[in-house]
């Protein structure tokens, strides 16, 4: 059983938690992600690892609360304790020779680039951070990102916050204003990432996204994860999840995110009306 040490609300949909996970939080490492079960007969759980504290063996999950396992998850209380919480799984972020880097992140996808943008920090490199929200009140983290960015950029799609417009919009611009990218670090939605790539594939500047597909065991053995990257077939959980965005089929990728969207929503439906059965 592992610990829930604190929990907060970060927006109306988004939760953080800090999980005691010693062991886990000794090797954890910027772009890996750990699996966990809220419960014993809970779904398994794929969450990247938005942080750690090796000196007190914690480790930070930042999760949106979208379905029946989430919900659970969500309804557990600082104190409580969830059944399972495997990891680090999944290869790090590379970072070798990277001086001057630039992170896109959307929506709860900042989680996951958070770590990456502090760790590049904390290596000395230029990092340059662009986030994107619907709106403000979906804004998270945004002064964890100032903290560590040289430069950030923060945009809302209706305005109502930062700048109007979507994330490509001042990458496009940074990119013909002359800034010389060692990589691009692009993590979020899907078609996000899509268009992300499609900004600076012309320009040619190497850009990494971090796929987040359905994934089950973590070990490679199931194929649930499975991408087309570069014409191959390549599984998130041990071959990623960061991949060469130039290679990765988003297309394909964006199809089999849908495949269970309707058990999911049935899924949440009947959390709810548990949840409101019990209240009554």
């Amino acid at each position: 059983m592992y610990k829930i040490v604190k929990k907060r609300q970060l927006n109306p949909t988004v939760t953080m938690m800090d999980i005691y996970a010693p062991l886990v939080a000794k090797k954890a490492q910027a772009g890996q992600f750990i699996i966990l079960r809220a419960d014993d007969d809970g779904e398994r759980i794929p969450l990247t690892v938005a942080g750690y504290d090796r000196i007190n063996g914690t480790v930070k999950i930042i999760f949106q609360v979208v379905g029946d396992s989430t919900m659970s998850l969500n309804d557990k209380k600082e104190g409580e304790y969830i059944s399972d919480f495997v990891g680090p799984l999944g290869k790090p972020t590379e970072t070798e020779g990277i001086r001057k880097v630039c992170i896109v992140g959307g929506g709860v996808g900042c989680a996951i680039a958070l770590p990456v943008a502090q760790r590049f920090k904390e290596l000395g490199a230029e990092v340059h951070s662009i986030i994107g929200f619907r709106n403000k009140d979906l804004v998270i983290l945004e002064d964890e990102f100032r903290a560590c960015s040289d430069r950030l950029t923060l945009m809302t799609d209706d305005g109502s916050y930062g700048t109007k417009g979507v994330v490509t919009a001042p990458l496009k611009e940074a990119i013909e204003s002359g800034e010389k990218y060692d990589m691009v670090i692009a993590i979020g939605p899907l078609v996000m990432m899509k268009f992300v790539v499609a900004t600076t594939k012309p320009y040619n500047v190497p850009t990494t996204v971090s796929m987040n597909p359905i994934m089950i065991d973590g070990t490679g053995m199931c194929g649930g994860c499975r991408l087309t990257v570069g014409g191959k077939t390549k599984f998130a959980c041990v071959d990623g999840p960061d991949f060469n965005g130039f290679e990765v089929d988003f297309d394909e990728a964006m199809l089999r995110s849908t495949m269970y969207s309707d058990f999911e929503r049935h899924e949440r439906e009947e959390h709810c009306n548990l949840f409101k059965k019990e209240a009554e």
